[in-house]
């Protein structure tokens, strides 16, 4: 099938869909104690690196392009993406409402939504039909009111806008990655590789992430074991024994996103993106990302989003200065 390029379709814009509708709210509980970052987190040593890709199969429209030599400084980067578990810890603690708690909706995948919640379905994205702003979406309950996450603690948080992601950074100490520091990362010291692990996809006909296969969107095979999200520590690490950095979900960095960053990019130690912009550096591709319409899990893909966007499969990790 020939290679197909929307910006939108791993993610939707909230922007595309009507804004008057009810909001949400949760209830403030007890505090708990924050999780130690000890065992949570691993060092990344820092130092130069080819940043960016030029391989066929990379989106021009995207900015991948060109490879340039970039420098970063060491910090501390989350092995896994923020999870379930983690996130309502936070929520416990803070009381914390969601953007889409207070929109009222969020985007769901449309063949999650079962029959008897089709009648939540507020709106379809015309440019991307399997997007579907599902009432009462957010990240407790990531399919609408009759989804929950009892089973599924240990997957990552979705749902979560970038707005969401900085409020978690602020109440845990962290930050989120710059988009240099998040592929510094993901690479986890090889050089110029299509993927966390190497060149080939799966290496001894090994499943290394959660993406579609199958014909998109119509049938997913199941073949590596996930429909929808994988717990967050779900196939090998990399070298820097980082999680999922590929596929899965969505990790929200904190640059500003302009098609031609790269380009622009004069500071090439430690750059922080344009200083503004209207949508925000996404990273990593989802279980929804397919090579046949969206091929951005590779390590130098790139997509962004507005910071009021959520759906199904955006979340994010956190790193920390040393």
């Amino acid at each position: 099938m020939a290679k197909k390029h929307h910006k939108n379709c791993c993610s939707a814009i909230r922007s595309e869909i009507d804004q008057s509708k009810g909001k949400l709210s949760i209830q403030k509980l007890n505090k708990l104690e924050k999780e130690s970052n000890k065992d949570t987190m691993s060092y990344i040593p820092g130092g130069e690196f080819l940043m960016g890709g030029s391989d066929d199969e990379g989106f021009k429209e995207d900015g991948e392009q060109p490879i340039r030599k970039i420098k970063v400084p060491p910090f501390y980067i989350d092995k896994t993406t923020v999870t379930n578990r983690q996130f309502l810890q936070f929520v416990k603690e803070t009381g914390y409402t969601t953007e889409a708690e207070q929109y009222g909706w969020s985007f769901v995948f449309s063949s999650f939504v079962s029959p008897s919640a089709q009648h939540k379905i507020i709106q379809t994205v015309e440019s991307t039909p399997w997007w579907v702003a599902m009432q009462g979406a957010y990240w407790k309950k990531p399919e609408g009111i009759h989804s929950h996450i009892k089973n599924r603690l240990d997957h990552p948080v979705v749902h979560i806008s970038w707005n969401d992601a900085m409020a978690f950074c602020e109440w845990s100490g962290k930050r989120l990655p710059t988009e240099a520091e998040w592929e510094f990362a993901a690479r986890g010291g090889l050089i110029q590789k299509k993927y966390p692990w190497g060149d080939e996809l799966k290496p001894n006909g090994q499943h290394h992430c959660n993406i579609w296969q199958g014909q998109f969107p119509l049938v997913n095979t199941n073949e590596d074991g996930y429909i929808g999200t994988a717990p967050a520590k779900s196939f090998p690490p990399n070298g820097y024994n980082l999680y999922n950095v590929s596929g899965n979900v969505w990790e929200w960095c904190s640059d500003w996103f302009s098609m031609d960053t790269y380009l622009k990019m004069k500071n090439k130690n430690n750059p922080l993106g344009p200083k503004n912009g209207t949508t925000k550096v996404m990273r990593g591709g989802s279980y929804l990302c397919h090579k046949s319409y969206c091929n951005r899990y590779r390590v130098a893909a790139r997509s962004s989003n507005t910071p009021d966007s959520s759906s199904g499969n955006i979340g994010f990790r956190c790193v920390a200065d040393c």
